[in-house]
C-alpha cells in the first residue's frame, strides 16, 4: 500500500471513530433535532455525565461531525455537513 492511500484510509478511521459509540450516535442524533446546544445542555437531556460528553464531542470534533461557536461563556454545537451525511448512513442501516 503506497503511503497516499495509507493516508486515506487513516483519515477515514479517524472519521468512524468519531461515531463508533452508541453515546455519540445519540449526541448526533440530538443536534440533529436541536441544533447550537452546549454541553451541559447536552449532559441534561441525554442524562450522561459531563467528562463522558465533553469527551465524545471533542472526538466528534476532530472527525469533522460537529462544529463548535463560542457565545461568551458558552459553546455551542452542531452537525457539519459531514455529521449530516453520516447520520444519514446510520439511519440507512437502522
Amino acid at each position: 500500500m503506497d503511503k497516499e492511500n495509507k493516508q486515506a484510509f487513516s483519515k477515514l478511521e479517524k472519521i468512524v471513530k468519531g461515531f463508533s459509540n452508541h453515546w455519540r450516535i445519540e449526541i448526533l442524533m440530538l443536534l440533529d433535532r436541536e441544533p447550537e446546544l452546549s454541553v451541559v445542555e447536552i449532559v441534561e437531556m441525554l442524562n450522561m455525565n459531563y467528562k463522558t460528553a465533553s469527551e465524545h464531542i471533542r472526538r466528534m470534533a476532530l472527525a469533522g461531525l460537529i462544529a463548535k461557536r463560542y457565545d461568551n461563556a458558552n459553546v455551542r454545537h452542531k452537525l457539519t455537513s459531514r455529521g449530516e451525511a453520516i447520520l444519514k448512513f446510520l439511519r440507512i442501516l437502522e
